[in-house]
């Protein structure tokens, strides 16, 4: 038997805990009342088991249960279904943690094939924080997306992503955005020998990635980015699968819908096998703490047997000014991504991406240097 070790957070009663934590471990195995169960089977390996119920404080607890990993196979859409399916519409219950038995781990194949380390050597930034930034706003037509594409990549940035809004409008078609920007961004790189990376966005049905994918290699590309809570994470998988030369970086949007920690989500989308996880940094337009976001990177980069650490990419309403901060905060295993910000110094935003660019290569320099005295 093989088991999967799940925690949830219940608000609530200490007197009703315990039964919920019962409740919860039938819901999420067999969905049914156990004494109406006479199967040998299905009531040794398949049945959940409750494994400890602690009080948190301030009216939380900490279920802990053990969910079997028969349930799952090798789909990681699944094993969300299995860890938070149903349970998912009780909205006094939040899915906090999750740990998979080696075997299990060991199904869902290699995880993310380019990783932290494979984005830093495409774009030569060994040993550096990386730099982002966000082609906005919605609306604009192919060829000034590019423009501002072209800008970013004088400045030297090493990637420049579309906004996860842009998808397949009338104003701003894939085929004709993705042509435009990747002629831009090449010329750019061409003129200041940095090998900057376009990062268009994938969205619709998994039929129509794959043809967007198609028309990302035609353009020489070899990163996009992907909305794992919208796209689905059993497609997020098969796409890793079918295209291990491409770097994945995983958007947050609608991740915050659902009752998942974050640095729980984290782990769930690194296992289907993206190369970077975005996410919105402490004192942004965004609600998440530093202790959030200092766990949702470490749950992107920690040591995992045969899993490459992916960037963990913090964004939203962020700053150059507060670069030295950031670089503080996350050390230099993290990709910066600044948008707005820079966006705004319009006919300057080529000086201003480079004035980011070389504040994070100094601070990291810096703090190499410290390190290595350390």
């Amino acid at each position: 038997m093989s088991w999967i070790d799940v925690t949830y957070h219940l608000r609530g009663s200490p007197e009703d805990a315990e039964a919920r934590a019962r409740a919860i471990t039938v819901e999420q195995s067999i969905e049914m009342p156990p004494e109406a169960v006479d199967d040998p089977f299905v009531l040794g390996e398949i049945l959940g088991r409750v494994v400890a119920v602690e009080p948190e404080g301030n009216g939380l607890h900490a279920i802990r249960i053990l969910l079997s990993a028969a349930t799952v196979g090798d789909d990681a859409g699944q094993l969300l279904n299995m860890l938070f399916g149903n349970s998912s519409l009780h909205d006094d219950l939040t899915l906090a943690e999750f740990a998979l038995p080696p075997e299990l781990r060991a199904g869902f194949g290699d995880g993310p094939q380019i990783g932290l380390d494979g984005l830093r050597q495409r774009v030569n930034a060994a040993g550096r924080a990386l730099t982002c930034s966000a082609l906005k706003p919605q609306g604009l037509p192919p060829e000034e997306l590019a423009r501002l594409a072209e800008a970013f990549a004088l400045g030297g940035i090493d990637y420049v992503k579309d906004d996860h809004g842009l998808a397949t409008q009338a104003y701003s078609p894939f085929p004709q955005r993705v042509a435009a920007c990747a002629t831009a961004v090449r010329r750019a790189s061409a003129h200041t020998g940095h090998p900057t990376r376009y990062v268009p966005s994938l969205s619709g049905s998994l039929d129509a990635v794959r043809e967007q994918l198609r028309i990302i290699d035609e353009e020489g590309l070899d990163t996009a980015m992907i909305a794992p809570a919208i796209l689905g994470l059993a497609n997020v998988q098969q796409l890793r699968r079918d295209y291990p030369d491409i770097a994945f970086l995983a958007h947050p949007s609608l991740a915050g819908a659902a009752r998942i920690d974050p640095a729980c989500l984290t782990k769930l989308w690194r296992l289907a096998g993206v190369d970077a996880v975005i996410f919105p940094n402490h004192g942004g337009r965004f609600g998440y703490s530093a202790n959030t976001c200092k766990r949702i990177a470490e749950a992107a980069l920690a040591p995992e047997p045969g899993r490459a650490a992916i960037a963990p990419v913090p964004a939203g309403g962020m700053s150059v000014a507060r670069v030295p901060e950031m670089l503080d905060f996350y050390g230099r295993d993290v990709m910066l991504l600044i948008g707005g910000n820079l966006l705004a110094e319009r006919d300057r935003l080529s000086e201003a991406t480079a004035a980011f660019v070389a504040t994070v290569r100094q601070h990291s320099q810096t703090q190499a240097r410290a390190e290595s005295h350390a």
